[in-house]
């Protein structure tokens, strides 16, 4: 199960992909841009190509608050899309650099505090 937690089926964890265009045009713009940009990173998204991010949810009730915030920070003028897959779905995509194949980028391991 790439590396999850037995706990965790690759059918129920999910990923949430944001994908986005935002306006770089004027200096508030870019600003507006650098700000979404770097509120992605810190909700745990990764960056899978320019304006395309990804973060890992455990399970579709895990994935909807950051949903919500990403809903909230869209910048003006931006436009945002937001999918969400489940794991097994994201280990499917075929991913290439140049003319060689890369495996998918993992699910963080799982901390469980008691």
């Amino acid at each position: 199960m790439r590396g999850q937690t037995a706990d965790i089926s690759g059918y129920r964890a999910m990923w949430i992909i944001a994908m986005f265009d935002v306006p770089v045009t004027t200096k508030k713009a870019r600003r507006a841009y650098t700000e979404f940009r770097k509120q992605l990173l810190r909700q745990g998204f990764l960056m899978l190509q320019f304006s395309v991010y990804a973060r890992f949810c455990a399970s579709e009730e895990a994935a909807e608050p950051h949903r919500r915030r990403l809903r909230a920070m869209v910048p003006p003028g931006g436009r945002v899309r937001l999918l969400t897959i489940t794991d097994r779905q994201y280990a499917a995509m075929e991913v290439y650099h140049g003319k060689r194949r890369q495996p998918t980028e993992r699910p963080p391991r799982q901390v469980i505090l008691f």
